[in-house]
């Protein structure tokens, strides 16, 4: 019987969690123009495969931070109103994302209101304004 020394193969450092798509974002904010996936690649540079890039874009569609129109046979894609809204649309998503994943929504909307500061439960009122108890749902 002959034995084989299996050795792990060596792991290749990964990028630190939403790293690249900061970098995504931070290249169309400072393009200040739409791009497409390969000119995205092209800015960032590095070993970056086109299909790495495009998922990102994909994905960061997904989460609202951006926006894209057909070019040809691809798509430009750009930040979604600006920095400040494409990383609020972010946020926003990952928020939604960690209530659906909870069957008691109740309980975590009021745990979560209940951490509120002052000054940020007036804001949430006056964001939810008239419409607040009339059990308005969310489009998905």
């Amino acid at each position: 019987m002959v034995v084989v020394e299996r050795r792990a193969m060596p792991r290749r450092e990964g990028r630190p969690r939403g790293s690249l798509e900061r970098e995504v974002l931070a290249c169309l904010a400072s393009a200040g123009r739409p791009l497409t996936a390969a000119q995205v690649q092209m800015e960032i540079g590095g070993d970056l495969a086109y299909t790495t890039v495009m998922t990102t874009l994909s994905r960061l569609h997904g989460k609202g931070a951006l926006e894209r129109t057909p070019a040809g046979r691809a798509y430009e894609y750009s930040l979604a109103g600006g920095a400040e809204q494409a990383r609020s649309n972010m946020k926003a998503h990952q928020m939604l994302k960690l209530l659906d994943e909870d069957s008691d929504r109740a309980g975590v909307l009021s745990r979560f209101v209940s951490e509120l500061t002052p000054e940020d439960a007036r804001l949430l009122a006056d964001l939810l304004g008239p419409q607040a108890g009339e059990g308005q749902r969310r489009e998905t």
